[in-house]
């Protein structure tokens, strides 16, 4: 559960992992990289397991493989367009070209 303060925002998103192999060390570091930038929290969540997106080693932990569906919740001043960050990220194939 993410901390909350009264007046955070929320925002929610959901991602398919499309690249070939899963969410592996390349795409986990981009997605480090890209929530870094923000202040929110950011937690993923993949079947009963989460993790703290700015955490690459809890990314890694998910074990989502090619077709897994993350789900997205941020909380903070800049949820939004933490969410919305992550989701073109994941459009983009994690800026990864094989």
């Amino acid at each position: 559960m993410l901390n909350t303060a009264a007046k955070s925002k929320v925002a929610k998103g959901v991602f398919v992992v499309r690249n070939d192999r899963g969410l592996h060390t390349r795409p986990s570091t981009e997605l480090v990289k890209c929530v870094t930038s923000f202040k929110s929290e950011v937690r993923l969540s993949h079947h009963k397991n989460a993790a703290n997106a700015k955490s690459l080693l809890g990314i890694l932990m998910l074990a989502a493989a090619k077709g897994a569906r993350i789900s997205v919740e941020a909380i903070g001043d800049d949820a939004e367009e933490a969410v919305d960050s992550i989701l073109a990220l994941a459009r983009n194939n994690f800026n990864i070209k094989y």
